[in-house]
This record gives C-alpha cells, sequence and structure tokens, in this order.
C-alpha cells in the first residue's frame, strides 16, 4: 500500500528525465552539499540535484574526490534531502563504496536510499561496471552512469584530462555508453569530452545524457555550485560559466563585518534587546537604593585629636 500527496505529481523522476529527452526539453542539474544551496537550487526549479564527491574538494577541501567517505556523503546528503521537494536527489557513490565486492556495494547504495533520502547513485565507470550496476538496479534503486573523464580515476589518467581524443578512445566511450543504456541506467554523464563525440553518443542511447564539459548536444547539463557562483579557489575549467561572484560578495561583506567590530560600528543600540521600562525603572532604584546602603555602611572618622 502506498500514500501519495498532492505535491508527488510534480516531483521529478528518473522517468521524468527520459520524457524530457523524448520531448527534446534541457534537463537542467546542478551540484548541492547543504541545505541552504539545495534549497536554493530546487526553488529555482533544477530538475536533477546531485550531492557530488566533489564536495571532497570544495566543501571538505580536498585535492581530489578520492579522500571523501560514505558517512561524510551520507551526512552532505541527508541535508539536502530536507531542503529539496521537486528536483530528483542523486548521490554520487565514493571512491571505494563500489569497488570491493557485489554485496559491499548493493549494501551501500542501499544506505544512500534508506538513510539519505537519494533517489539514484551515480557510479563512475563504463562497460566494467556493468554487472554492479545491474545488481544495484535490482535491489530498486536507480543508477546514473558516468564516462569520458571521470575523477575517481585521476591517477590512472594521469590528472584531470580531456577523454575521447582518438578513435580507439572514441570507439571504447561509444561502447561504454552503449553496455550502460543496455544495463538500464536512468542517465548518463559524459564529462570532459569533445562535442561531437558526445552529440554521436546522445544520438545512439536511448537514455538521457547530461553534460559536464561535453558540449551543447547533450540532453542536459550539470555544474558544480561552487563553479556556477564563483565560490570555487582554483581558475575554472574551460566549460565552466561563472554566473555570478558569491565569493567576492561574501568577502567583502565579511571584511565589513570586521571593521565594525573593531571600530563599535557594530552592534549598535538598533541590534540591541531593551528590557521592559517597567523592569528598568525596577533595576534604576534597586542600584538607587544599593548605592544609598553603601553610603550607610561606610563608617564616618573625623580627623584625629592631638594630644594633649
Amino acid at each position: 500500500m502506498s500514500v501519495t500527496t498532492g505535491e508527488f505529481g510534480h516531483r521529478v523522476t528518473v522517468q521524468t528525465l527520459t520524457e524530457k529527452k523524448r520531448k527534446r526539453e534541457p534537463i537542467v542539474s546542478l551540484t548541492a552539499y547543504d541545505y541552504a544551496t539545495a534549497r536554493l537550487a530546487d526553488e529555482a526549479g533544477v530538475d536533477l540535484i546531485l550531492v557530488g564527491d566533489s564536495l571532497a574538494q570544495v566543501v571538505l577541501g580536498y585535492d581530489t574526490t578520492l579522500p571523501v567517505t560514505m558517512d561524510e556523503m551520507l551526512h552532505h546528503t541527508r541535508a539536502v534531502r530536507r531542503a529539496v521537494r521537486h528536483a530528483l536527489l542523486v548521490v554520487d557513490m565514493p571512491f571505494g563504496s563500489y569497488h570491493t565486492g557485489v554485496s559491499n556495494t548493493v549494501e551501500n547504495a542501499v544506505r544512500f536510499d534508506k538513510e539519505g533520502g537519494a533517489e539514484a547513485v551515480k557510479i563512475e565507470g563504463g562497460t566494467a561496471r556493468v554487472p554492479i550496476i545491474r545488481h544495484i538496479i535490482a535491489t530498486e534503486i536507480p543508477v546514473i552512469g558516468h564516462i569520458g573523464l571521470t575523477p575517481q580515476s585521476v591517477h590512472r589518467m594521469g590528472g584531470y584530462k580531456v577523454q575521447g581524443k582518438t578513435v580507439e578512445a572514441i570507439d571504447a566511450l561509444l561502447a561504454d555508453a552503449v553496455a550502460l543504456d543496455a544495463a538500464g541506467v536512468s542517465a548518463l554523464v559524459l564529462e570532459g569530452i569533445p562535442r561531437e563525440v558526445a552529440a554521436r553518443i546522445s544520438r545512439e542511447v536511448a537514455t538521457p545524457t547530461i553534460g559536464i564539459g561535453a558540449g551543447p548536444d547533450c540532453d542536459g547539463q550539470i555544474l558544480v555550485f561552487h563553479d556556477l557562483a564563483g565560490l570555487a579557489f582554483n581558475p575554472p575549467a574551460k566549460f565552466v560559466r561563472r554566473y555570478c561572484n558569491a565569493g567576492e560578495l561574501i568577502s567583502e561583506a565579511i571584511h565589513s563585518y570586521r571593521d565594525d567590530v573593531r571600530s563599535h560600528a557594530f552592534p549598535a543600540d538598533a541590534h540591541s534587546y531593551h528590557l521592559p521600562r517597567e523592569t528598568q525603572s525596577h533595576m534604576r532604584g534597586n542600584e538607587s537604593n544599593d548605592s544609598h546602603g553603601d553610603a550607610e555602611a561606610t563608617p564616618v572618622t573625623g580627623p584625629k585629636q592631638a594630644k594633649s
């Protein structure tokens, strides 16, 4: 038996993504890692919100995505879940969470669904990931694929480099895309590959493609929130468009706050709470009585008389 609410029909589901591809309506995706940013993204009408393992870099300060743990990903997924009412909530399975056997992989995917409230998990890799993807889907958890530049493979790739630039590499990407499509992924992230390759993949697979550094011909796009908002400390990649410089705005605000505190300009009386007038009068009366009592208690001594 299931119970639905009036809002349920307006929520984005994996079926929504497929329908958007059929209608050629672009899928808008964005990462989020906390309640505030997730709420802003959701209320703006973003279709898919990803709790990406990129939080390792933009939130936790690591150099790569590799160190982030299951517990850390779950912590942030729960926060995002509390904010999201409309978008499809997807979470990255972090490095190591799907590399040590089918049983452990499925258990971790179930945790994201059951404990984190995620509606799909994302896994990096191509044909080699098909067996574990099928097992996860068999537990009724949708899977998003991810091929091309896969950040968890940074050491094998020798850095964050554009993939699919040779005929052999293009053929391998096409084979991966077809295999993942046949395995039943609900969408496929294409990262850091030439526009022409992404366009061909998007035409040849039924599953919706979501690009990041893959050109405008994918079925949707995704950016990291901190890149979009100008909150990243590193120079942006070529594919990033910064829509504002929130980092500069926040920095200016903090500097102004620092200066106001040091100059006693903040807090002002307008930022202070006050006692009711009756209580103030009572306190003034008590202070007056206390001062009189102190005066009475102090012995008064005159000048010493000279000895005769």
